[in-house]
């Protein structure tokens, strides 16, 4: 079983290698992001929500954003192992993670943190809201979202490092040399499949 993190600023990347890496796991990648828009979309009472705070550049509330993810544990498709993508955000939303799995006598195996410099970040946030036609990535939006990354989520990292379990990746260049990489760099911690 192997339960991991994907970490890194907006548009650093992280759907696109939690794929890949869920694929060669074989678990399932639990993304918050997805779960809000499937809400949105679906105009639940969560979805509208879920949609004005999105809409504003800011972060579902840690209470809110618990629930789901417990709810989404839950399911038979993770009693193998998961990635998680985009949560936890917050310490106390780390917290929350450690003790939910500390109840089913289970921990994490590694934070995986793309690193990704900012102007190339924006610039991707912008193309994707070309081509997408995505509201939420407006300017303003993009430069807001990496504020309140960097003023809430960024520490996360030290609490990581603290804990042994940061594996530091550059995410910039090609998709496949990035997710090169993340597997070497799991392989290196024992983290291997039948695939590798």
């Amino acid at each position: 079983m192997t339960r991991l993190l994907i970490v890194g600023p907006p548009g650093a990347g992280k759907g696109t290698q939690a794929a890949r890496i869920s694929e060669r796991f074989g678990i399932p990648t639990i993304s918050t992001g997805d779960i809000f828009r499937t809400n949105i979309a679906d105009e639940t009472e969560l979805g509208k929500q879920v949609k004005a705070i999105v809409d504003a550049g800011d972060y579902v509330p840690d209470s809110l954003t618990n629930a789901l993810v417990t709810d989404r544990l839950n399911e038979a498709d993770a009693d193998g192992g998961f990635l998680l993508d985009g949560y936890p955000r917050t310490p106390d939303q780390v917290q929350y993670l450690t003790d939910l799995l500390a109840q089913r006598g289970h921990t994490l195996d590694a934070v995986i943190r793309l690193v990704a410099d900012q102007d190339e970040i924006v610039r991707r946030l912008r193309q994707r809201s070309l081509d997408q036609g995505r509201v939420d990535d407006s300017e303003e939006a993009i430069r807001h979202r990496q504020d309140v990354y960097i003023r809430e989520t960024a520490p996360l990292i030290d609490m990581f490092r603290e804990q042994g379990l940061l594996i530091e990746v550059d995410g910039l260049g090609a998709i496949d040399d990035v997710t090169t990489r993340i597997f070497d760099a799991l392989d290196e911690r024992g983290l291997r499949t039948a695939a590798a």
